[in-house]
């Protein structure tokens, strides 16, 4: 069977558990990012064609996954979402392992229990809709500026790639409604904030990535906006700041970027 033909599933669970035995990590991921971007068929060709390139070749999603900082039973908000990859791959975690073929050498899988996408495109969250909305985690969308949306409390927020879009102080501004709505979270669960952003610092991969930005901004139809980027020492300052407690990881094998995913913990919440 091609990767193409696998189901992507609308169910919690799309076979029994003793249909097949789990597999191993390269061959779980096919399996994950066959079922995440197949919805996308029903969005157009753009639509299926990006979900397989993003999910692919972001060293971002796959390392979210194996290292399992998507959570157990969380509400997750995805801000800057675009077209909703994370809610699809949330859905194909779930459905791998109801088919019993999750990964043993992975930790469990995340098992979303809301998933609420924020986005300013309009045609990104219209892909959104047609692509995934329809899903068993019946994932919702929000077109609206990342500045001005209400942040439900949840236990895990995204956001990837997006905040260098607006100013510093738009930045803190938004950091702080952040930390305010996973206080609002569930106090027994672990609350964490998902940051991947480029380190100014390291300059020739953080132009980079400015460039890459900058390009595909146009290739969307979107404008392309100024960028406001911060060194990763001025992050991590930013986010201790505020009450977090930050770690970081590298995230951008595999390309000429210098992004670093910050796990930002709500304090004695890790």
């Amino acid at each position: 069977m091609k990767r193409d033909d696998l189901p992507h599933g609308h169910s919690r669970a799309s076979s029994p558990p003793s249909a097949a035995a789990p597999q191993a990590g390269d061959a779980a991921w096919l399996a994950l990012h066959a079922r995440a971007c197949a919805p996308y068929g029903a969005a157009g060709r753009f639509a299926r064609h990006f979900a397989r390139g993003k999910l692919g070749r972001d060293p971002v999603f796959r390392s979210l996954v194996e290292r399992g900082e998507l959570g157990c039973g969380a509400r997750v908000v995805d801000i800057g979402c675009g077209q909703g990859l994370l809610a699809s791959l949330l859905q194909a975690c779930d459905d791998l392992a109801g088919a019993g073929r999750w990964p043993l050498a992975w930790p469990a899988p995340p098992r979303a229990e809301r998933y609420h996408g924020i986005e300013l495109m309009p045609r990104d969250v219209e892909r959104a809709r047609r692509a995934v909305a329809g899903l068993a985690l019946a994932p919702t969308f929000e077109c609206n500026d990342m500045r001005e949306a209400v942040l439900p409390a949840c236990e895990l927020v995204v956001i990837l790639d997006v905040l260098h879009y607006v100013d510093h102080a738009a930045q803190s501004a938004l950091l702080v409604r952040v930390r305010d709505a996973l206080l609002q979270g569930r106090a027994d669960r672990p609350r964490r904030l998902l940051l991947r952003v480029g380190d100014a610092s390291s300059r020739r991969g953080f132009v980079a990535s400015q460039w890459v930005d900058r390009a595909v901004a146009l290739v969307r139809g979107h404008r392309v906006p100024p960028t406001w980027g911060r060194p990763l020492d001025d992050w991590v300052a930013l986010l201790r700041e505020l009450g977090f407690s930050v770690a970081s990881a590298p995230m951008s094998r595999g390309t000429p970027f210098a992004n670093v995913l910050l796990l930002a913990d709500v304090a004695g919440t890790a």
